[in-house]
């Protein structure tokens, strides 16, 4: 059973910067996609940002050119660099991982707080 351990959120003031990182805890298959989404109090969860294990990302229009997505692949580990925050960035964020084998395999992380003061 993989784990997802998050680490990184907390309070910032608007126009800060935060790291996020997220550590698989048990070797991942090859082919896979770690990624980061978000939700915020009354809304759906929505992406954020997705890096495959080539390193081809995605990012939500919202974030592009503030958020970098990264990952280590050997160290298990997917990271996002926020710059440039906003209030509407306060969200919980959460750590995805897809594994595809013959078929799909998805885990979350725990979720942390990230909170973007005016």
């Amino acid at each position: 059973q993989v784990q997802l351990v998050e680490s990184g959120g907390g309070l910032v003031q608007a126009g800060g910067s935060l790291r996020l990182s997220c550590a698989a805890s048990a070797r991942i298959f090859s082919n896979n996609v770690m990624g980061w989404y978000r939700q915020a109090p009354g809304k759906q969860r929505e992406l954020v940002a997705v890096i495959g294990s080539g390193g081809s990302t995605t990012y939500a229009d919202s974030v592009k050119g503030r958020f970098t997505i990264s990952r280590e692949n050997a160290k298990n580990t997917v990271y996002l660099q926020m710059n440039s925050l906003k209030p509407e960035d306060t969200a919980v964020y959460y750590c995805n991982l897809n594994m595809y084998l013959t078929v799909k395999y998805e885990y979350w992380g725990q979720g942390s707080q990230v909170t973007v003061s005016s």
